[in-house]
């Protein structure tokens, strides 16, 4: 699948390709990449975070950051890390605490009584003034339309299946962004929660071909395709990279980390799995790989499973 002049990898190459670390790059694209859902769409009810493009000041940060990274590496520590939504929080931690933010993260409530569990956690407490703090509850999702049509949320499904776009905003709009009203947490928070949002970043992946637009995700949103191992041999672009689960979130970058594969190579290192594999279409700079497009490889019996899913649940 061909890459655009301006496919959001271009525009990121060119206002973040100087950055080298990749735990900045990442850094980057979690404060840069479009929202992934449209704040302003009425369905949301005004409860959808952005942080807007990265100005001028951020980019200045990231760059120092890019040539001394001894405060970032600290923070993340020498974990690693293998959930990919708790490295993306641990990123974003560390900018808030950077920006003077950061009242907390991960805070966990705990259930009136001895010997009560947890009923919650805070992923985000930030400064909201002296009346209180915004409770931020960030997300970092990877979705595959199934179908032709984006008829609602739920036919962007994971891809491991289990859970789908439209579950996880039910369940972040019932249960965790109503935390803060809960009496176990009123007890347990310093300053009373004056507004609860989710941030939500990630990319959507669509069939070969297939462009949808559907109401409440941002128009600018990242995104890919995705095909079956059968279609493989008709995908355009020669050289591809198997992205390893820690590298989904910010365009791939790489120097020889990964093996450059054609697309025999793909099929042969693809052939048997059983779970979809995320690969990014790359260009060679010099001794460069620079990613220009991606998109999820999924089994051939995939798309049937995901159809059976979404009947389950509709």
């Amino acid at each position: 699948m061909s890459a655009p002049a301006d496919s959001y990898q271009a525009l990121f190459e060119r206002r973040w390709g100087h950055l080298r670390r990749p735990h900045v790059r990442t850094l980057a694209w979690l404060l840069d990449a479009p929202d992934l859902l449209d704040p302003q769409h009425p369905h949301w009810e005004q409860k959808i975070a952005s942080l807007g493009e990265a100005d001028t000041g951020v980019a200045a940060w990231l760059a120092r950051l890019d040539a001394d990274p001894s405060a970032l590496d600290a923070a993340l520590g020498e974990r690693a890390y293998t959930r990919i939504g708790l490295y993306a929080e641990k990123l974003m931690a560390f900018y808030f605490r950077e920006r003077g933010q950061l009242v907390a993260h991960g805070l966990q409530v705990r259930g009136a009584g001895n010997g009560s569990g947890t009923v919650g956690e805070f992923d985000f407490l930030l400064d909201a003034g002296p009346g209180g703090v915004e409770h931020i509850e960030f997300a970092t999702k990877f979705y595959l339309l199934e179908g032709e049509s984006a008829s609602r949320f739920d036919t962007f499904v994971g891809p491991n299946l289990a859970d789908s776009l439209g579950a996880k905003m039910r369940k972040i709009f019932s249960k965790q962004l109503e935390l803060g009203t809960r009496p176990e947490a009123k007890a347990q928070l310093p300053l009373p929660v004056l507004r609860a949002r989710a941030l939500v970043k990630g990319w959507l992946f669509y069939p070969v071909g297939v462009h949808a637009h559907m109401g409440g995700i941002s128009a600018t949103h990242c995104n890919g395709f995705w095909c079956s191992l059968a279609e493989v041999p008709a995908l355009a672009g020669e050289r591809f990279v198997v992205l390893p689960r820690m590298q989904w979130l910010a365009p791939y970058r790489g120097e020889g980390a990964e093996v450059v594969l054609d697309r025999e190579g793909l099929c042969e290192a693809l052939g048997g799995a059983d779970m979809p594999a995320l690969v990014a279409v790359v260009k060679a700079e010099g001794a460069t790989e620079i990613e220009t497009s991606r998109g999820f490889i999924v089994p051939d019996n995939w798309r049937a499973r995901a159809a059976t899913r979404l009947q389950a649940t509709a």
